[in-house]
């Protein structure tokens, strides 16, 4: 392949360092096209050498400093995993977060290892958004994103019709329930966040339940992944997964 620097145009990606190569492998082999490994590229763990894994998988794999010249960000990545991009459904029987025009790679990846952290599986993400995609993504998420199941929907109404059975917490400035006041769900719900700068806009107030997390008035809001480690930890089934 002719790897490129990562555009959302393309159909593939990237995850730059060893432990996300390993649990992109580990996690999408079915994606995988193919593993770049530097030349001073050496296993601490013989259980995870990449070189080992490609081999006895039959994925290919090339020793080449000139992908890592042309892609890594950073002196100590000695791994590159190439892989196509995909979607994946998420279950309407599960319980969803839902991210509204997020704007921020970085945040995003945290969101989503947050959520895995808590149970959380599925994601949705409503147009226009980042790519979950981009390096930085991944990396935020720490190979997070290949536990996750992520859709994208071009408007929240398309997300709402596909899953109208969802109850909605909508987090808010303006909630009109404090979270820790907000009735709890008994059948599948949605998490809703806003963008990191803007976050719901009004017209969202009468869509569900209306949450607001209490802060001190010394501040005007708290960061969006703050935000969603609170909302995703009171939400979560006493720590267990649901899948």
């Amino acid at each position: 392949m002719d790897l490129k620097k990562y555009k959302p145009s393309h159909d593939y990606s990237y995850t730059l360092g060893a432990t996300l190569t390993h649990e992109l492998i580990e996690r999408k082999r079915e994606h995988v096209r193919m593993v770049c490994l530097h030349p001073s590229y050496a296993p601490t763990d013989p259980k995870k050498d990449l070189g080992e894994i490609c081999k006895n998988l039959s994925i290919p794999c090339v020793a080449s400093i000139k992908a890592f010249n042309k892609l890594a960000d950073k002196d100590n990545i000695f791994a590159i995993g190439v892989f196509g991009k995909y979607e994946d459904a998420i279950s309407s029987a599960l319980p969803h977060a839902v991210f509204a025009n997020p704007s921020d790679a970085g945040n995003l990846g945290t969101n989503i290892r947050t959520g895995i952290g808590f149970g959380f599986h599925d994601f949705a993400i409503i147009e226009p958004g980042v790519d979950i995609f981009e390096p930085k993504a991944i990396r935020a998420s720490m190979g997070a994103v290949f536990h996750a199941r992520c859709s994208r929907f071009s408007s929240f109404d398309e997300y709402r019709d596909k899953f109208p059975g969802h109850a909605l917490y909508l987090f808010m400035l303006k909630g009109r329930n404090a979270l820790e006041n907000a009735p709890r769900p008994s059948g599948p719900f949605s998490l809703v966040m806003g963008n990191e700068a803007t976050g719901l806009p009004d017209s969202y107030l009468d869509l569900g339940e209306s949450v607001r997390i209490n802060h001190s008035r010394k501040i005007d809001s708290l960061n969006l992944s703050i935000a969603f480690g609170i909302a995703a930890n009171a939400f979560a089934q006493n720590g267990e997964d649901w899948v």
